[in-house]
């Protein structure tokens, strides 16, 4: 579990969101796809993390992941009903089907991954009443600057192959 930055204040989602990026940018100076995550309760943050699955070699290291763990960790439960995640890019199917399987109250993210999502791009396995949770989920905030910031990491990525 990672050490969070000691704060008095209550966080909004927007706020939060900022501190999504932010992990989101430390991903990117370490080479990982720029995905940032934060995990709040009663808009006091539980944790914050980014994509660690290069340097860990960890295919499920997604932020997101990471996020619950240590939610659940600081929590003290699984159950993470009164948690709300905030992520700036859409979760993928893993990402989505460990929101739901947690019971996380809710779901803020920023930009869709048209060829990733599943809360509502490819999939909505958030809102899904077939499964046994079903998650409200608010989309699109500040998701120009998340969409920018993965397009111009994988803008960068495919430069750096063209220059070999």
């Amino acid at each position: 579990m990672r050490p969070l930055p000691e704060s008095p204040e209550l966080l909004d989602d927007e706020a939060a969101m900022r501190l999504a990026l932010a992990e989101a940018s430390l991903a990117a100076d370490n080479g990982e796809v720029p995905v940032g995550a934060v995990a709040l309760a009663g808009g006091r943050l539980l944790a914050a993390r980014h994509n660690e699955r290069e340097r860990r070699c960890d295919p499920v290291a997604h932020a997101e992941m990471l996020a619950l763990v240590d939610a659940a960790s600081r929590i003290g439960d699984w159950r993470l009903d009164a948690v709300t995640m905030v992520v700036t890019l859409e979760p993928c199917p893993m990402c989505a089907g460990a929101l739901v399987a947690a019971r996380v109250g809710r779901l803020v993210y920023g930009a869709p991954d048209p060829g990733a999502g599943a809360c509502g791009s490819l999939y909505n396995l958030c809102c899904d009443p077939r499964l046994n949770h079903e998650i409200p989920v608010s989309a699109g905030l500040l998701a120009q600057q998340a969409g920018d910031m993965i397009s111009d990491f994988f803008e960068r990525r495919r430069q750096q192959r063209r220059d070999g």
